[in-house]
């Protein structure tokens, strides 16, 4: 069995996946942003099997890396991660918001927060292969402005979301290239569409699928060997936007990220 940290578990599609891993026989390590909620998760789960407890905001770098350093030394023996905590479009009209290290909000919780967690626990996953990484994406994807990453020029909550989904699975792709034979594989996914979670209600979308919906793909990526560098919707094999495949993009998007992570 293995020992599974999933981001964002204290609702949603991230709580479902938590209580099916939980029940498989995995151990556990749920991420929350509330302590009290992660709390009152963990007591739930441990009525079905093995969990813990782990919390941060993922809107500040510093405690992305400080929650890396904790699952590493808590669980050397860490053998997946799901990159599965999001923010969404925000509610209509809510305007350009941003992180606690003045990042735009969206790039910073969906691509920066995933991407410095992974590096902080590549070093665990590669010391337990075969180690798995799965990136909660979507099929909303739209090519970066690498000219305006910050998207300071005509802002909009829903196309900020899909150029940070865009950059998670160019950035997974990457990944996977580098990682080709370590015994880590990297695959990105979109679960289902508009499923009934606060963040796609809060975007004034009525949902379309459920939570149990988008489960299976996760599970699927979490659990089984399917390759690397992949990306699915759902269960079944998929193309990501044509431009994440791009090494160019690939390239200009991971000297990007490097710049601003070291701000």
């Amino acid at each position: 069995m293995a020992t599974i940290l999933i981001t964002g578990a204290t609702s949603g599609l991230g709580r479902y996946v938590a209580f099916e891993l939980v029940r498989s026989g995995h151990v556990v390590l749920a991420h929350g942003r509330d302590a009290g909620r992660t709390e009152r998760l963990v007591e739930e789960l441990r009525t079905e099997g093995d969990a813990e407890g782990f919390v941060a905001d993922l809107a500040s770098l510093a405690r992305v890396r400080e929650l890396g350093a904790h699952v590493a030394d808590a669980h050397p023996d860490l053998d997946v991660l799901i990159n599965n905590a999001g923010v969404g479009a925000g509610a209509p009209g809510t305007g350009r918001e941003l992180s606690a290290d003045g990042h735009e909000l969206r790039l910073a919780v969906n691509y920066l927060a995933p991407v410095v967690l992974t590096r902080a626990l590549l070093p665990v996953l590669r010391a337990n292969t075969p180690a798995r990484i799965v990136n909660v994406g979507s099929v909303g994807q739209e090519p970066l402005d690498f000219d305006d990453v910050e998207f300071r020029r005509g802002h909009d909550g829903f196309a900020a979301y899909r150029r940070a989904k865009f950059a998670l699975a160019a950035h997974t792709f990457a990944l996977a290239r580098e990682l080709a034979d370590t015994g880590v594989a990297v695959n990105v996914l979109h679960p289902a569409t508009f499923m009934d979670t606060a963040m796609v209600r809060e975007g004034g979308v009525t949902p379309w699928n459920t939570v149990a919906d988008g489960a299976p793909g996760v599970l699927a990526l979490a659990t089984q060997d399917l390759g690397t560098g992949g990306y699915f919707d759902g269960t079944s094999r998929s193309r990501a936007h044509e431009l994440t495949y791009d090494r160019q993009v690939q390239k200009r998007l991971s000297a990007v990220t490097d710049q601003l992570l070291a701000l």
